[in-house]
């Protein structure tokens, strides 16, 4: 049974959303998988974080914002709170670890493509470190 990793905000609208995506694109889904929630999720994922994204050729548009449910708490091994403080959902699971990362919310494209560019490189070193990544 793949490790299950939950990538974990307030409004599950930009950190947490390119965190699981980036996941997804590098991690054997047989070794481990992400989701992504929020505590408060917003009504749609930040229209610039879609654009970021883009960029990098995954495409966010389709993905909504979900709620942390006791349900999904209950299937997660590894939690990744996305900087967001007190505010960070608590979650029972095996390891944790905080990223203090800005909100995107209200950033301009240049700060969200840097903010990216710098979750895909932390998403990258937790699949590596963990040997989870793609065998080709």
């Amino acid at each position: 049974m793949p490790h299950k990793v939950l990538f974990a905000c307030v409004h599950n609208a930009g950190r947490s959303q390119m965190a699981a995506a980036f996941f997804r694109q590098l991690a054997d889904p047989a070794r481990a998988e992400a989701v992504s929630a929020g505590t408060e999720p917003a009504p749609r994922i930040h229209p610039v974080v879609v654009t970021a994204m883009r960029e990098v050729g995954i495409d966010l548009s389709h993905e909504k914002p979900r709620l942390l449910t006791e349900e999904l708490q209950q299937e997660i091994q590894h939690l990744v709170t996305m900087g967001c403080g007190e505010r960070c959902p608590l979650v029972p699971a095996q390891e944790r670890e905080d990223w203090a990362l800005p909100d995107p919310a209200g950033e301009s494209l240049e700060r969200v493509r840097a903010l990216r560019d710098q979750i895909r490189g932390r998403v990258a070193h937790l699949v590596e470190s963990r040997g989870w990544q793609r065998h080709s």
